[in-house]
C-alpha cells in the first residue's frame, strides 16, 4: 500500500509539472508554430515601410510619439499572465526600438546617410542586454532588423549610388524623377547586379543557418527563428525595391 501511494504521488507530481510547464491548447496554436511566428514577424518588418515611412515624412513628431503607444501595448500584454501575450509583447518591444530609430533618422536626419545606422542603433545596448533575458525574442527582432538595414546600406555604398541618396531626399518633385532614373541606370550594370546577387546569397545563407539551428519549443529557439524570418523578409522586400527601381524608377522613390 505504501508503495502504491508513493507511486500515485509521483504520477501526480509529474502531471502537475507537465500542466504548469506546457502551454494550454489555445497558446499552443498561437505563435507556437513556425508559420504563425513567421507571419507576425514579417508583418512587423513590413509595417514601418508602408506605415511609418509616409507618416514620418508628413508628421515626424506624431510618428515619434507612436513609439510610446507601441511600448504601452507591449507593457499591457506583458502584464497578462499568458505565454502568447508575452511573445507578442516581446516582439513589440523590439518593434518599438526599430520604430524609434526610424522616426529619429527619417524625420530629421534623412539627408545624412552616414548617420543612418548610428541613429537606428539608438537602443542597441538595451537589445544586447535583452539577449540574456526573457526578452530575447524582441531583442533578436531589433538586432536582426538593424543587421538587415546595415547590409542594405552597405550594398547601396558598394553599388555606388550612396551619393544620390541626399540628392533624392532633398530634390523637388521635378528633379527627383531624373535622379531616380539615373539611379535605375546604375542598378542595371553588371557590376551592380553582381554585388546585389552576391549580398543576397550571403543573407540567405545566414538566415538558413540560423533557421536550421532553431527550434519553436524554446524561447531561445523562437528568438533564432525571429532573426531568420527578419533577415528573409528584409531580403524579399529589398528584392522588390530593386525590381521596382529597374522597372519603374519613380516607384522606388516612394521608399
Amino acid at each position: 500500500m505504501k508503495e502504491l501511494i508513493k507511486k500515485n504521488l509521483e504520477v501526480k507530481d509529474k502531471l502537475n509539472y507537465e500542466f504548469h510547464e506546457l502551454p494550454d491548447a489555445d497558446e499552443s496554436t498561437f505563435l507556437s508554430r513556425p508559420i504563425s511566428l513567421r507571419l507576425w514577424t514579417s508583418f512587423f518588418v513590413i509595417l514601418p515601410i508602408f506605415v511609418q515611412a509616409p507618416w514620418v515624412r508628413l508628421e515626424p513628431i506624431s510618428a515619434l510619439c507612436f513609439t510610446f503607444i507601441i511600448l504601452s501595448v507591449a507593457y499591457f500584454l506583458h502584464k497578462k499572465e499568458s505565454n502568447k501575450c508575452f511573445i507578442v509583447s516581446s516582439l513589440l518591444f523590439g518593434v518599438s526600438g526599430s520604430w524609434l530609430g526610424g522616426c529619429l533618422f527619417w524625420g530629421w536626419l534623412s539627408p545624412f546617410p552616414i548617420l543612418h545606422i548610428p541613429v537606428e542603433a539608438v537602443v542597441l545596448p538595451l537589445a544586447l542586454i535583452g539577449l540574456g533575458t526573457n526578452w530575447r525574442i524582441g531583442s533578436s527582432f531589433y538586432i536582426s532588423s538593424l543587421f538587415g538595414t546595415a547590409v542594405t546600406d552597405m550594398t547601396i555604398f558598394l553599388i555606388g549610388i550612396m551619393d544620390q541618396w541626399k540628392e533624392v531626399i532633398t530634390a523637388d518633385s521635378e528633379n527627383a524623377p531624373l535622379i531616380l532614373q539615373k539611379t535605375s541606370e546604375n542598378l542595371i550594370q553588371i557590376k551592380s547586379l553582381s554585388i546585389i546577387f552576391f549580398v543576397a546569397l550571403i543573407l540567405w545563407f545566414i538566415s538558413k543557418e540560423i533557421f536550421d539551428s532553431a527550434t519553436i519549443n524554446t524561447t531561445n529557439g523562437k528568438a533564432l527563428l525571429v532573426a531568420s524570418y527578419v533577415i528573409q523578409t528584409t531580403l524579399i522586400v529589398d528584392g522588390i525595391f530593386v525590381f521596382l527601381a529597374i522597372l519603374e524608377p519613380t516607384l522606388s522613390g516612394l521608399v
